[in-house]
């Protein structure tokens, strides 16, 4: 019997963010910091040879997962373990392997770059699902639809507009995504309390050194910022806005999921159906909108991890405690691996999307005498009856209409309702007039265009080389 296989890994989420949270990429930043770290304190005059600097550089890869294991057995500690498999590997380094240093500069300096380069992945992921959005808003930025509050019919709004609605919680992710990325702090060189203790006795009482080490460390691994203050470790409030934006952003993919389901049940659009696709196993015209339904399943598993992280930030003693160890391991990775797998669904449903637009005609004619009403009352009263009285008689042949549709299945008839009665005043070469859906949308299509050239072209302009041709999905 095969043993359990996280679905994340073997069914959802793409190479790239499975490699960014591997054991192999975090484990070489790992050491990467350390040989970072032991380079800046030779340059300020530390007893440490170019030799031994060397010697970590040339065993950057050379992990040994096999003695990490033995060691993490043995010590219960799982950076103690890698730096002594290091050693093993780097003989002329080990003396100053780990000098000064602390668990959480390690761990925590490499979890930043590891948040980092995911939230990179995602804003790709995002910038294609806006660049699709985009392209399908402006071909049915003018196409009128039916438009419904509370799942009841209501007025006109056209099938751009809608797809512009998904576009703004978008872009809300996006400002926030770049927001994060733009403030992400890296933790620095802080010691074990967040005193710098350590670095006090190293460099003599020098704090000028300290901060200058922090600053080549911080800058050689790409971040301009550095927490100015920290515990052990680095604030876990970070890992909690992280998670709350990674749940913002699987909100508004929910959200969409919920549209597009909603529609293809009116068959007014539909998620890519393949050619041998089977819908159902007992019923074989299914069309089921399995990649809706996953993007809707995997958001719920994201937003429930938000909590998670909150609880961990809510409930760490003074500088630091180890229950957010086990924690951290689980949610952070696969809160990013479930969004990233949501982003990838979405850019394949939007690369086939299908509208229909005789459906969508077929729901408006059936809709639309009710939805002139409003017109109607107006052409009266500019034809000298009182408001009021023309307001109850409407009242009056809706319900009626609404009744022979709804308990005889008869079709609607409430414009000939209108033609009939005498005190209104109103003629059908004027009903028919009204009876253009277009005249019905108000500024929808004005809204959709402008919206695309004020909001979305400029940020697709600015990350226009993270457009790409197509997102296959693993099953």
């Amino acid at each position: 019997m095969k043993e359990y296989k996280n679905p994340l890994v073997e069914r959802y989420s793409s190479q790239e963010m499975l490699y960014n949270f591997s054991p192999k990429k975090k484990f070489t930043h790992l050491e990467k910091t350390l040989v970072s770290f032991s380079r800046k304190p030779k340059k300020l005059g530390l007893n440490i040879s170019e030799e031994q600097i060397n010697d970590l550089k040339n065993h950057l890869d050379d992990i040994d997962w096999n003695r990490v294991s033995f060691y993490e057995k043995k010590f219960r500690h799982d950076v103690m373990a890698h730096l002594y498999a290091f050693g093993e590997k780097a003989i002329l380094a080990k003396p100053i392997i780990h000098l000064g240093a602390t668990s959480a500069f390690l761990g925590d300096n490499t979890d930043l770059i590891l948040i980092r380069d995911g939230l990179e992945i995602l804003l790709k992921k995002l910038v294609n699902v806006l660049f699709r959005l985009r392209n399908f808003t402006l071909e049915y930025h003018d196409t009128p639809t039916l438009a419904f509050t509370h799942y009841q019919p209501a007025q006109l709004t056209t099938v751009g507009k809608r797809s512009s609605l998904w576009m703004q919680s978008l872009l809300l992710d996006v400002e926030e995504l770049e927001f994060r990325l733009q403030n992400l702090n890296f933790r620095g060189v802080k010691g074990t309390v967040g005193t710098a203790a350590s670095f006090k006795e190293l460099f003599d009482g020098d704090l000028q050194k300290v901060k200058d080490l922090e600053k080549e460390i911080s800058n050689k691994f790409g971040f301009e910022k550095v927490f100015p203050v920290t515990g052990q470790t680095y604030d876990r409030k970070i890992d909690a806005q992280v998670l709350n934006l990674l749940s913002n952003i699987s909100q508004s993919s929910h959200k969409f999921s919920n549209d597009l389901r909603l529609l293809q049940n009116l068959k007014e659009m539909e998620e890519p159906f393949e050619t041998e696709q089977i819908g159902s196993s007992a019923m074989a015209y299914k069309r089921n909108p399995v990649r809706s339904e996953r993007i809707a399943s995997l958001a719920k598993y994201v937003i429930s991890l938000s909590n998670s992280s909150a609880m961990v930030a809510a409930t760490q003693w003074l500088e630091r405690t180890l229950d957010d160890s086990a924690n951290r391991r689980l949610v952070i990775a696969q809160s990013f691996l479930a969004t990233d797998a949501i982003l990838t669904i979405w850019n394949n449903i939007l690369e086939n999307i299908v509208v229909y637009p005789k459906m969508i005609e077929k729901h408006i004619d059936q809709e639309l005498p009710f939805l002139m009403t409003e017109s109607i009352i107006v052409e009266s009263v500019k034809n000298g009856a009182d408001r009021q009285e023309i307001h109850e008689r409407i009242r009056i042949h809706s319900m009626n209409t609404n009744y022979k549709i709804k308990l005889e299945g008869k079709k609607n008839d409430f414009l000939q309702r209108i033609l009939d009665d005498k005190k209104i005043p109103i003629n059908e070469k004027k009903i028919n007039q009204m009876l253009t859906p277009k005249n019905f949308i108000g500024f929808s299509s004005d809204q959709s265009i402008e919206f695309v050239e004020k909001k979305v072209n400029p940020l697709l302009d600015r990350f226009y080389h993270f457009i790409d041709s197509n997102m296959d999905l693993k099953v």
